[in-house]
């Protein structure tokens, strides 16, 4: 209807334009005969002789002429009409007005009539000659027009509806399919729905932005869904490793404060009992308030010495595990990122190949463009284990006699997906596990210019709380 209606107006105001132009043509072409003839009789008329007329070429002599006196007296010159006599034609003859053309009818003849003055007087009078042309040849022509001129304007507006409807139905059945599947999503949540890029219009843009705002929806949902269903392990793996300490923890108190009867070594027993207990607990739910955390982000991440922070949790690995020997070989490296939770991952790395090593047993740490490497020289990890070591909770045959919660592995894979990078975990060749921290590192002038001193780089709050006092 838009299409439609705005062509009918343009073909409109073309048919009027056109019409009047025409119209114009005409009837000037009939006002210049009148106007060369009235020149001519100005020029040489006489009473006694015949009207002068002009040359076929400009039109021929006009088939009505009337001479009009001041008194309003008339005489027919040449045809059979009387033209009519009014307060105008009789000022012209006065020589009080101008002359002037205007339309008449006559006995149902429609006519240009041209009045003006000549000089002389006749029965001393001053004369007025009226000229008149009919215009039925050119309100013939501009009926025909007419008709002409309607038949196009509604041909062309039906023309231009019909065009417009196909070209809606081109543009508009793509929007239709975008609400369908709008309507789909809506009723069953389906974020998999996709629309057909039929073209790359305007159109198709629209249905490949829809496409692609679905593609992220679809992604954000399935984070989402991941996110809580994590969550919920993790709530239902807490529950369960919570349970075992508290009810060790809670028989010890039960018996401590019911049996009077106990010897002194055997409360000083139970009571080292309850603090080691004590100290478990509060190291599995600072692991798993620290896992619980998740991309929650401590601070703002900056540009960290990876080096630097391995060889402080080197130095802090040393004293807790003085069994334990450390060799290190540290590349400068660079990474972005927060460097208590890169802290936190290293020593999760390093206490878990240090309670893995035999006595004066050796760790190897290395820094470079790949990341963190932490190799002990233990019994290794099980093969069946191996995919498994970063999940929470996991602890592999080697490791189920050993002090730990099974978190610090999966807060190591944690930290290093938070920073883009990725964890591994394989036997070496000649006996040992090895453990990779991958990070987009980059490499740096060993001069470190620039750089604050090592000390104050990375003691963040949460590595000076895991300093041993």
């Amino acid at each position: 209807m838009a299409a439609g209606i705005a062509v009918g107006i343009a073909v409109v105001l073309v048919a009027c334009v056109c019409y009047f132009v025409v119209r114009g043509q005409l009837r000037g072409q009939v006002d210049d005969a009148l106007r060369a003839q009235a020149t001519a009789v100005e020029r040489g008329f006489q009473l006694e002789r015949p009207l002068p007329g002009i040359s076929a070429s400009v039109g021929g002599p006009a088939p009505y002429a009337q001479l009009v006196l001041a008194d309003g007296t008339t005489y027919p010159i040449l045809g059979d009409l009387s033209l009519p006599v009014n307060s105008s034609v009789l000022a012209v003859a006065a020589g009080s007005s101008g002359p002037y053309m205007t339309d008449v009818h006559v006995d149902g003849s429609h006519l240009r009539e041209l009045t003006f003055q000549i000089p002389g007087q006749y029965d001393g009078q001053p004369v007025a000659v009226q000229l008149a042309r009919p215009l039925s040849a050119v309100d013939n022509v501009l009926s025909t027009l007419r008709v002409i001129l309607l038949l196009l304007c509604l041909g062309g507006i039906a023309l231009a509806a019909a065009l417009g409807r196909l070209a809606a139905r081109r543009v508009l059945a793509p929007l239709a399919e975008v609400a369908d599947t709008a309507q789909h999503i809506g009723e069953t949540e389906d974020l998999t729905a996709r629309i057909r890029v039929h073209s790359d219009d305007e159109v198709g843009q629209l249905a490949t932005r829809f496409n692609a705002m679905l593609s992220r929806l679809e992604a954000s949902r399935a984070e989402l869904d991941e996110s809580g269903r994590a969550q919920r392990q993790l709530v239902a793996d807490a529950s369960h490793e919570l349970r075992t300490p508290i009810t060790s923890l809670r028989t010890n108190i039960e018996v401590l404060l019911a049996d009077d009867r106990l010897s002194e070594e055997e409360r000083r027993r139970m009571l080292a009992d309850v603090v080691e207990q004590t100290a478990e607990l509060s190291a599995l739910v600072g692991d798993l308030i620290e896992l619980a955390r998740g991309d929650i982000s401590e601070g703002t991440t900056e540009d960290v010495r990876l080096d630097r922070v391995v060889a402080e949790s080197v130095e802090r690995a040393r004293r807790n595990f003085p069994g334990v020997r450390f060799e290190t070989a540290l590349e400068p490296m660079v990474v972005e990122g927060i460097p208590g939770r890169i802290g936190r991952a290293v020593n999760n790395l390093l206490d878990n190949a240090a309670r893995h090593s035999p006595p004066e047993g050796l760790v190897e740490v290395s820094v470079d463009a790949a990341g963190i490497r932490v190799r002990d020289h233990g019994l290794g990890v099980d093969d069946a284990d191996l995919p498994y070591v970063f999940d929470r909770f996991y602890r592999g045959a080697s490791s189920r006699g050993r002090q730990g919660s099974g978190l610090g592995l999966a807060i190591v894979r944690q930290v290093a997906e938070q920073h883009g990078g990725t964890v591994d975990a394989a036997n070496a060749p000649d006996g040992g596990a090895v453990f990779t921290m991958g990070l987009p590192a980059t490499a740096q002038d060993a001069s470190g210019s620039g750089w604050p001193d090592e000390t104050s780089l990375t003691r963040s709050p949460e590595a000076l709380a895991q300093q041993p006092e």
